[in-house]
């Protein structure tokens, strides 16, 4: 884009407007951190404007279209996917953005980022390559490399250090909902927001695909939960989002600013996480498909260290660097597959050929 005068202002409108509406705990974006390697600033967006932008035309960003978030490779038209995750978790951080007048800009590239190295096969596939890999895997520091070193062939999509904090915070496993360690928490309450907004999210869409996979009627949640939290799902949602507004509103106020919820809500939140913990994702049926799909990954990564010449013609990944190993580069290559394309090449390359009747 040219760096006209007029186009120039535009930019610096958007920034005067941050600082007049926004909160002033607030990340204004004139107010970043930088990125790892400085660059000029855009004519018309800003800072956090353009990081969204450059994940929403990431080809990582598209492939989530094809990672499946608990059901695997699911028939069903309607079950949600790492994308529509995405989506859902967007509408919820920037609606409470919104409220506390935060940086709604910020808070949606950090959401767009923030599963951006996941696995094929949600965290059936994690777990796999967690196993195989040296040192481990986390879809976590593997979103950060994505971020940082593999996209754009190999250029990486140079995201400012308040977008990458927030990803690097957002997991949280079976931990706890909330954090007051620094090395768990985001620096900005835009971050902060996103980890509750993550949890929020897929804890009511994966409750509700699953009562549509028919792992489980709505009637056997515990009546508890449904009283505090809600018998549908955008009374869930809105009670959460209401809860979450009014806990950091008095946080702010009392001059403690940090994202909080209601001790009530956090309670039930976290057993309901717990309930599909026991009931969904570690149940029987999930498992059996998780240990399915973890053989195929399994499968696919020794076929690749049998086949490194072949491998290393077609498919090392731009970005990682020879002395980074083989290990990695397969890692890399396995974890950016869609479910479709992980199933496809585990038929073409490790299943017998059907030969023909004669």
């Amino acid at each position: 884009m040219s760096h006209s005068p007029a186009a120039e202002s535009i930019r610096q409108q958007l920034e005067a407007i941050e600082a007049q509406t926004l909160s002033p705990h607030a990340q204004l974006a004139r107010c970043s951190a930088g990125r790892l390697r400085p660059e000029p600033e855009d004519d018309l967006r800003t800072c956090y404007q353009r990081d969204r932008d450059r994940v929403v035309h990431s080809k990582a960003f598209r492939r989530l279209a094809g990672k499946t978030q608990v059901f695997l490779a699911p028939a069903g038209d309607h079950y949600r996917t790492r994308i529509t995750h995405t989506l859902e978790v967007a509408q919820v951080a920037r609606t409470i953005c919104r409220c506390l007048r935060l940086n709604e800009s910020l808070c949606e590239a950090i959401v767009m980022a923030h599963d951006l190295g996941h696995t094929p096969f949600g965290h059936a596939g994690e777990k796999v390559l967690a196993h195989l890999m040296p040192g481990g895997f986390h879809h976590v520091k593997q979103s950060l490399r994505v971020i940082d070193q593999l996209e754009q062939d190999g250029r990486g999509l140079n995201l400012t250090h308040e977008v990458r904090d927030g990803v690097l915070k957002h997991s949280k496993g079976k931990g706890a909902v909330l954090s007051d360690n620094p090395n768990l928490r985001a620096t900005t309450l835009e971050g902060q927001i996103v980890r509750l907004a993550d949890l929020i999210a897929y804890v009511n869409h994966d409750l509700d695909d699953a009562v549509r996979a028919r792992l489980l009627r709505l009637e056997e949640v515990p009546q508890p939960l449904l009283d505090t939290l809600g018998s549908t799902l955008s009374q869930r949602l809105r009670r959460l989002v209401v809860d979450v507004v009014a806990a950091t509103g008095r946080s702010i106020e009392a001059g403690q600013p940090a994202v909080r919820m209601s001790s009530e809500m956090q309670e039930a939140l976290t057993e309901m996480r717990d309930f599909l913990f026991q009931r969904v994702y570690e149940s029987e049926p999930v498992r059996a498909e998780f240990e399915r799909a973890q053989d195929l990954l399994s499968a696919l990564w020794h076929h690749w260290h049998r086949h490194e010449a072949e491998f290393r013609a077609k498919h090392w990944p731009r970005g990682v660097a020879e002395e980074e190993g083989l290990d990695r580069a397969i890692g890399d290559f396995l974890s950016g597959m869609t479910d479709r394309y992980a199933i496809r090449m585990y038929k073409e390359r490790i299943m017998p050929r059907e030969w023909p009747i004669l």
